[in-house]
C-alpha cells in the first residue's frame, strides 16, 4: 500500500521544478504583499491583524489564480509559525464521492516536499458516517493539491494536513465535520473553491459579485453554478457562522484578468475570515471570558488550581448560556443551560458548568482523571427567544424552521425540552430534529397539538 500520495498535476498546473515553483511562489506573494497595503483590523496593542481562522482561495493553475490565491495566503505570515494544523477541503473532480473522502496515506508530496496528514484527527473523525476512506478520490484531484506548495512556502515547518475531498455531502454533513475539526488557534480551515465556469467576462463578474457577497454573508445556499466547490463552502460557512467569524474579500477577478479568452472565464476569490464581533456584537473575547468562568467552576470542584480569568463588561449583565462538556472522544458528558436571562452571565455561566460536570442526571459526576483526560468544553450565548406561530400540523412547524440555524423551545401542557441549534449536525432533517425534540419532551414523535407552543433562538457558541 502506498503511504504517499505524489504530485499529480506539477508541470501543469504549477512547476514541477522546484527552483522554479519556489520563485513563482515568491513573486506571487510578493504582489500579494504590495497588493494588501495596509493590513486592516489591527488588534489594540499588537500592531498585527487579526488572525486568519478560515480562508477561501482558488485552485486553477497559478497562471491563472495565482495572484488571487496569494492575496490569502500572504494573510498567514504573522502567524507562520504558530498554524500547526490546515484542515483543507475541496471539492471532487474526477472520482464521484458521496460524503467527504479522506486519504489512507501518511504524507502528500509536492516537488518542495512532503506534508504528513494528521492521523490523530483523521481518528476522531472515524464514527462520522458521511466520512470514507478513499486514496482514488486523492489520487488526481488538483483542487487540494494546488494549495499545498503556498502553504509549504507561508507556513514554518513542521505543521501537518488534513485534506478532505468533498463529494455529494449535504451542508450539515460537512458542517459536522469542520465542527469536529475547529480546534483553536493552531487550525487553519481552508477552503478552495472557484467561481462560476465559462461565462463572458461581463457576465461572469456580476454573477461572481453577487458570489461572493453570498459567501462573505455566510449564507449556505450556493449553487454548483455559482462555485464549483459549492458543497465544500455551504457547510464551512455555517460552521463559520456558528463560531462567529467575520469576512473580508482580498480580491474578486477571474481568468479573463490574468491569462485567459474574456469570452469564456473562470471566477476566483480570495476572502479571509477571523474572530471578530457576530451578529448581535458578541466579541470573541468575550467568548475567552466566559470558558475561562465554566473551567474554573468545574476545576473548583475538583480541587484544582484557578486559571486567569479575563474580564468582561457584559459579564455583569443578565444572560443566558448553555454549557456542553464533550470526552476526547467526542461523545456528549455533560449539558446544562438556561433558557432565560434571570442572573447575571457570570453567575449564570459557573452555575450551568457545575451542573453540567456534576449534576446532568443522565452521567456519573466527572471525576478528576476525566478531566485530566482530556475534555472539551463549550459555551453557547443564547439570544432571546422569538415565539413562533401557532401551527396545527408538524408540517407546518417544519416550514418555519431555518435548519443549522435555530434553536428550538417547544411547550405543551408541562412538557418542555430545547435543542441547541448545534444538535443540526447530528440531524439535519426538521422532520428528524422535530421529531427527536417532541420524544425529548416526552411525547410521542408524530405527536401534534394547535397548542404547542414553539420558540425559536440563536446563539454564539465558544469552545
Amino acid at each position: 500500500m502506498n503511504t504517499v500520495r505524489p504530485a499529480a498535476v506539477a508541470g501543469a498546473f504549477y512547476p514541477a521544478e522546484a527552483a522554479r515553483l519556489s520563485a513563482q511562489l515568491r513573486e506571487l506573494l510578493a504582489g500579494a504583499a504590495a497588493a494588501d497595503g495596509a493590513l486592516p483590523g489591527p488588534q489594540p496593542g499588537t500592531g498585527l491583524p487579526s488572525r486568519p481562522k478560515l480562508l477561501v482561495v482558488p485552485h486553477a493553475g497559478y497562471v491563472y489564480s495565482g495572484p488571487t490565491a496569494a492575496r490569502a495566503y500572504a494573510r498567514l505570515r504573522p502567524w507562520a509559525g504558530e498554524i500547526r494544523r490546515v484542515v483543507l477541503l475541496g471539492p471532487v473532480h474526477r472520482v464521484p464521492v458521496r460524503g467527504l473522502a479522506a486519504p489512507t496515506v501518511e504524507a502528500f508530496e509536492t516537488p518542495l516536499g512532503r506534508v504528513p496528514v494528521d492521523q490523530a484527527a483523521l481518528a476522531s473523525l472515524a464514527d462520522l458516517p458521511q466520512l470514507l476512506r478513499s486514496d482514488r478520490a486523492h489520487a488526481l484531484e488538483h483542487s487540494l493539491e494546488v494549495q499545498l506548495p503556498f502553504l509549504q512556502t507561508v507556513l514554518a515547518p513542521g505543521w501537518t494536513l488534513l485534506p478532505l475531498a468533498v463529494g455529494d455531502a449535504t451542508p450539515e454533513e460537512v458542517s459536522a465535520v469542520v465542527e469536529r475539526l475547529w480546534g483553536s488557534d493552531e487550525t487553519l480551515i481552508l477552503l478552495s473553491s472557484d467561481l462560476s465556469h465559462f461565462l463572458p467576462d461581463a457576465e461572469a463578474r456580476a454573477r461572481d459579485a453577487r458570489t461572493a457577497a453570498r459567501i462573505a454573508e455566510m449564507a449556505p445556499d450556493l449553487d454548483p453554478h455559482d462555485a464549483c466547490g459549492a458543497r465544500v463552502l455551504n457547510g464551512a460557512l455555517l460552521a463559520a457562522r456558528r463560531h462567529g467569524l467575520q469576512a473580508q474579500t482580498l480580491e474578486l477577478r477571474n481568468s479573463g484578468d490574468t491569462a485567459g479568452d474574456r469570452q469564456r472565464v473562470v471566477g476566483y476569490a480570495a476572502l479571509v475570515f477571523t474572530p471578530g464581533p457576530a451578529a448581535g456584537g458578541v466579541a470573541p473575547d468575550l467568548g475567552a471570558a466566559l470558558l475561562s468562568r465554566a473551567r474554573n467552576a468545574i476545576r473548583a470542584e475538583l480541587g484544582l488550581p484557578p486559571e486567569a480569568e479575563p474580564p468582561h463588561p457584559a459579564l455583569g449583565e443578565p444572560g443566558a448560556t448553555f454549557v456542553t462538556l464533550h470526552d476526547a472522544r467526542g461523545a456528549l458528558r455533560g449539558c446544562i443551560g438556561s433558557l432565560q436571562a434571570w442572573r447575571t452571565l457570570e453567575e449564570d455561566v459557573r452555575r450551568n458548568a457545575e451542573g453540567a460536570a456534576f449534576r446532568d442526571t443522565r452521567f456519573r459526576p466527572l471525576s478528576r482523571a476525566e478531566w485530566q483526560a482530556g475534555l472539551q468544553v463549550e459555551v453557547s450565548l443564547l439570544d432571546a427567544p422569538e415565539p413562533l406561530p401557532r401551527v396545527a400540523s408538524q408540517a407546518e412547524a417544519r416550514a418555519l424552521l431555518k435548519p443549522g440555524r435555530d434553536g428550538l423551545i417547544l411547550q405543551w401542557h408541562g412538557h418542555r425540552a430545547t435543542f441547541l441549534p448545534q444538535v443540526w449536525a447530528q440531524l439535519p432533517e426538521p422532520a428528524d430534529f422535530l421529531a427527536a425534540l417532541l420524544r425529548k419532551a416526552g411525547l410521542a414523535p408524530d405527536f401534534w397539538a394547535e397548542d404547542i407552543a414553539l420558540s425559536r433562538y440563536g446563539v454564539h457558541s465558544f469552545e
